[in-house]
This record gives structure tokens, sequence and C-alpha cells, in this order.
């Protein structure tokens, strides 16, 4: 039986650092009524925090712009949830995913945003033009509620 979307947020900031944590504020808010466990709920703002610092750091490098978060929960307890920045993009995505690569070696900047993101999701797609943005998209299936909880 095909999934069905039972909820759905998009929100939009200005690409500062201490909007990072309101993305995770807002993610933590809208994941709640899922019941998570702690450990989805830690992993999901991990990698949020991590798609949100990405925007700021190398899509609006030298600028400022917005940022987009959204996100749909699905009745199989499924969430995807995107972090779009209409920033300077990314010329190549596929090195840019790899662990330890960084466009800013001059910065204490690790290079694992990526790989991060990527270990606290099912799924991790990114979709970028240079001069025109990224949009990462975290596909996430959430354990079964516990029975006490239903």
């Amino acid at each position: 039986m095909p999934k069905k979307q039972i909820n759905e947020i998009r929100c939009a900031f200005l690409s500062r650092s201490e909007n990072e944590s309101l993305a995770r504020s807002i993610i933590s808010g809208f994941l709640l009524p899922l019941d998570p466990t702690v450990d989805e709920l830690a992993d999901i703002r991990c990698a949020i925090s991590e798609a949100v610092t990405n925007c700021i750091v190398h899509g609006y490098r030298d600028t400022s712009g917005m940022i987009t978060l959204g996100a749909k929960a699905y009745d199989d307890r499924t969430v995807r949830i995107t972090v779009t920045d209409k920033g300077c993009g990314i010329e190549d995505v596929a090195k840019a995913r790899m662990p330890l690569y960084t466009t800013c070696p001059d910065e204490d900047r690790c290079g694992m945003g990526f790989s991060i993101m990527e270990s606290f999701s099912d799924k991790l797609s990114v979709s970028s033009k240079v001069g025109k943005g990224t949009r990462v998209t975290l596909t996430r299936k959430l354990a079964p509620q516990s029975k006490e909880n239903t």
C-alpha cells in the first residue's frame, strides 16, 4: 500500500550561524509527534545542523541569503527533510561528498558534513547547479512506535 503523507512544514530563514539552532528546534518540534527515539532525534538534528552549516559556510560564503527547510512525514514513519539554498552551488557533487574534502582548507573545516548527513539517514541525495544553489534531501524511516506509547 502506498505511503500517505500525514504532515508537512516549510520555512525559510537567513543564512546566519545562529539559525542552525533554529533549524534543529524546528525539526525537533516537527518530529516529536512521531515519537522518535532519543537517538533518532539526535541523529536527525545533527544531520540538519550539518546541512544548514554547509549552506552558510559554502553556499553563501561571502554573502548571505535564504535557507529553506522543508519536511514531510508519512504514515509508514518515513520522514523526508530538505535543506535548500540559492547560493553558489557545487561544481562537483561527487567530489564534495568524499570524506575529508573541503573547499575551505585554510579554515577549521573537517570536510565530513556530507558523510555525517549520510550516516544519519537511510538515503541522502544532493542536487546542485553552479550559480543556482544546492538541495540536500535526507530520508529516514523511524523505528516502530513502542507499544506503551500507542
